[in-house]
């Protein structure tokens, strides 16, 4: 039998309707396999079991009474810390914030609330989410449930891991250069970056995206069709879709799919990686697609440049501290940060600039290709208390290379398992589409989930 804390969330109000399995009952099981995980992974921030508990007896007395508030009414969700949710600080995962309460939900919060989902805890982020890592000055390190011993990722580092451990079927993650994807390849998941603004989120940014991070695509779409709908606040928002998000597969045949294997800069992809995207590519060779290698689009000028603008952005923020709080952040970004003193302004619009290249290519892939098929991730697996897979502040981004131009790009982009290392480690599928193409490919990856099937061993709490 399917452990509760393993169901998705349609299965959930498929049984919460039936009256075969109350909210109650849910969240009694969900708490207990928390507790668990919690102390050795650390994955959850601003999290209050008894407050969780109170709205779970509320919804549990609207379905008895058959009026549930909302469609989604007593499904879990988590929320990056981020995100805001009214009411709680956001400490951007740095000990050198001064904590204040958010004074309203940010968007992806607001709709999840609207919907009836309860939000059981928000999850953690490195400082200033400016690292693909679960270590944090203020939140300690999350560590990835596959091994504990390993890193899950970040920026999202908590949704990664609290979905891999099984803490409910829906989170939210927010990506400007690869943090939903990134962490959901490392924790086995499916993390989606829409097109920019199709999530409306606030504060918006060049790039910045919320996304679901999920087990199965199915439940990525069932968020996308609260997530999506518009927002004010979001300047960057685009209208809502004409049509319903659908969850049903589609044809591949005839696609023109570019593999790309090469990232054109940073850390090469390790070979066993390559080898796993290559087997899922010849899945689409299979049913009918054509496949065709796709030259790399990144190159050195565009990372380091869009570094050093990086650098110039963080230490504006930084130098703005008194000497205290500075000490407080986190070694890592302050030596990355640092550089960013002697940056010329010329030199850091110089570096912006490159986005405008990145997108440029981004752009011109889809001219000859519907779909385009990469690693998500050069490196397979890296140290739970490293900030980065290099572990060097000079070199911070040599691993998002494959990620990071679709961003810029604005791009939808999914990475979905495609295997497992010898070490049993979970290794991602980048999946790229046209700009607006999201339901598209959403739909996409359900058919490639369909070829692939279910992953049937999720990672369980220890012993002891």
């Amino acid at each position: 039998m399917t452990d509760l804390h393993e169901l998705q969330a349609s299965q959930l109000l498929a049984r919460f309707a039936g009256r075969t399995l109350s909210p109650l009952d849910y969240y009694e099981h969900l708490l207990a396999h928390i507790e668990r995980w919690e102390p050795h992974i650390r994955a959850l921030y601003a999290f209050d079991p008894q407050q969780v508990l109170q709205q779970a007896r509320a919804s549990t007395e609207r379905w008895h009474k058959g009026s549930p508030q909302g469609p989604l009414d007593g499904v879990p969700v988590t929320i990056k810390e981020l995100i805001a949710t009214r009411g709680t600080p956001i400490p951007l995962g740095s000990a050198a914030t001064l904590l204040k309460p958010a004074v309203q939900d940010a968007p992806p919060a607001a709709r999840m609330r609207e919907a009836g989902a309860i939000i059981l805890a928000k999850t953690t982020v490195p400082d200033f989410g400016m690292l693909s890592s679960g270590l944090s000055s203020f939140h300690g390190i999350t560590r990835n449930p596959w091994n504990r011993a390993c890193n899950p990722g970040g920026s999202s580092s908590g949704a990664g891991a609290a979905a891999a451990a099984g803490y409910g079927p829906l989170h939210i993650g927010t990506d400007i250069g690869g943090s939903v994807r990134l962490p959901a390849a490392w924790c086995g998941l499916v993390g989606f970056k829409p097109t920019l603004g199709r999530i409306p989120i606030d504060p918006y940014y060049t790039g910045r995206c919320a996304g679901p991070m999920t087990r199965s695509v199915d439940d990525a779409v069932l968020m996308m069709r609260y997530l999506a709908k518009p927002d004010a606040r979001d300047a960057t928002s685009l209208p809502p879709l004409a049509s319903d998000w659908s969850d049903q597969p589609l044809s591949v045949h005839g696609l023109k799919i570019g593999l790309m294997l090469e990232p054109g800069a940073g850390l090469q992809p390790e070979g066993f990686v390559c080898e796993a995207v290559q087997g899922a590519a010849r899945l689409f060779e299979r049913h009918g697609a054509q496949v065709r290698t796709l030259a790399p689009i990144m190159d050195r000028a565009q990372l380091d440049g869009l570094d050093r603008f990086w650098r110039a952005r963080q230490w504006a923020e930084l130098s703005a501290l008194g000497a205290e709080q500075l000490a407080r952040v986190l070694p890592y970004i302050r030596d990355w940060a640092a550089a960013g003193a002697d940056l010329s302004g010329v030199e850091a619009v110089r570096g912006f600039n490159q986005t405008f290249e990145m997108r440029r290519r981004a752009a011109q892939v889809f001219s000859e290709f519907d779909l385009v098929l990469s690693p998500t991730n050069q490196v397979n697996s890296f140290p739970a208390e490293w900030p980065s897979p290099t572990n060097n502040p000079q070199q911070p981004f040599e691993h998002i290379v494959f990620t990071l131009p679709w961003n810029m790009g604005e791009q939808p982009a999914l990475s979905i398992n495609c295997g497992f290392s010898a070490e049993g480690l979970p290794i991602g599928l980048q999946m790229i589409a046209p700009r607006f193409a999201d339901q598209w490919l959403l739909q996409v990856a359900k058919t490639y989930e369909g070829w692939r099937g279910a992953i049937q061993s999720w990672p369980n709490p220890p012993s002891r």
